[in-house]
């Protein structure tokens, strides 16, 4: 029990501090904000729980009642954060109505204590509706989130050969220990297993307030924001393959960027500079690269960086490192390249370069 209290304890005063800090961070505002939120709010529940692990008997079973009900406000929480980092944006007063599950809540516990009828213990009105209504709640709202991830990422990837670095992994990272503390909860609440309890859900809680600190307080700016859902789908209102006549010609003038202006070697290449420099609308750049072209802009670029990787490997003359011949290439980091690499050629650079090379002996 004195383990859980210290957990609990150094959690509340880490995920308090953390709030702190995230407010007053000068870079992904909005979003910052609704984190530095969600974090109080955690610390609150985590020293609730620990007073009244440590102290029972002094007075705190209001508190605690009222802090069995905070997690309904966890994953919406979640959600609204990353759809604020992602889109750039404030939530605005509409962000209030996702706590409507927390506030139905509420209003029963207080009805019953206006009622003067106890809160009853965890039993049967848990398995009847308390649990199957919080975890359809979590759930949903952490799936919401994860494909609001998913299609920042997609979308990053039809506008920038550098999406991979800015592509908010560490994002997916808290969805994903976000999952694992709702299985744990979900597990705990569907079997009797040793050591799946109520002590270790939160204790995983505590935890991830340390995984939250890490990656938000390193996290970089979002200068890519994801915009508003109409103009998100404008490309796909673009004309079909058919109806403008220019494709072939956009087509035929990007060939020429890439293949004979070497574009490609800008490592931070835009979708819109590649338009302005073809002299065509950046919807029409963009339809001819995803049905004409194959792929998003991302692989687009990409397969002519490889391409040009692949030459220069296979020269016994060029005594480059890899990696130096990849940030010519436009390559901005290790394991895109990599990534990247394996995917379209089917081996490591290195292996690429020792089969093609006469045997010889050249630095990785």
């Amino acid at each position: 029990m004195k383990f859980w209290i210290v957990v609990y304890a150094i959690g509340a005063a880490q995920a308090a501090m953390l709030a702190l800090a995230l407010w007053r961070r000068p870079m992904n505002v909005p979003a910052n904000r609704v984190l530095a939120f969600w974090l109080g709010v955690i610390a609150a529940d985590l020293a609730i729980k620990a007073s009244h692990l440590a102290w029972p008997d002094s007075g705190v079973d209001g508190a605690f009642t009222v802090a069995r009900l905070l997690p309904f406000a966890y994953a919406p929480l979640f959600f609204l954060y990353v759809r604020a980092l992602v889109g750039g944006r404030d939530p605005g007063w509409r962000a209030l109505l996702h706590g409507i599950w927390l506030l139905l809540a509420l209003g029963w516990a207080m009805g019953r204590c206006l009622a003067d009828t106890a809160l009853p213990a965890a039993g049967d009105w848990h398995q009847r509706w308390f649990d199957p209504l919080l975890f359809s709640v979590a759930f949903a709202y952490l799936a919401a989130a994860a494909l609001e991830i998913r299609r920042y990422r997609r979308w990053l990837r039809a506008r920038r050969s550098d999406a991979d670095r800015l592509s908010l992994r560490w994002l997916a990272a808290l969805a994903g220990c976000q999952f694992v503390i709702w299985g744990i909860a979900a597990l705990h609440a569907l079997a009797d297993m040793p050591g799946v309890d109520y002590f270790m859900i939160y204790g995983a809680v505590a935890g991830w307030v340390c995984v939250a600190g890490w990656f938000s307080l390193g996290q970089p700016p979002v200068t890519e924001p994801l915009p508003a859902l109409p103009s998100a789908r404008e490309p796909a209102q673009a004309p079909a393959d058919g109806d403008d006549p220019r494709v072939d010609d956009v087509a035929a003038r990007l060939s020429a960027l890439m293949s004979g202006q070497a574009m490609y070697r800008e490592p931070a290449l835009t979708i819109a500079q590649l338009a302005r420099r073809s002299g065509y609308p950046e919807y029409l750049v963009s339809m001819v690269i995803n049905r004409r072209l194959g792929g998003n802009f991302w692989e687009y670029v990409n397969r002519h960086r490889i391409e040009a990787v692949r030459d220069r490997l296979g020269d016994p003359g060029d005594g480059r490192s890899i990696l130096e011949i990849a940030y010519d290439a436009g390559f901005t980091s290790k394991s895109t390249f990599n990534t990247a690499f394996k995917r379209m050629v089917g081996e490591t650079p290195s292996a690429y370069r020792r089969r093609h090379a006469g045997g010889r002996s050249l630095p990785s």
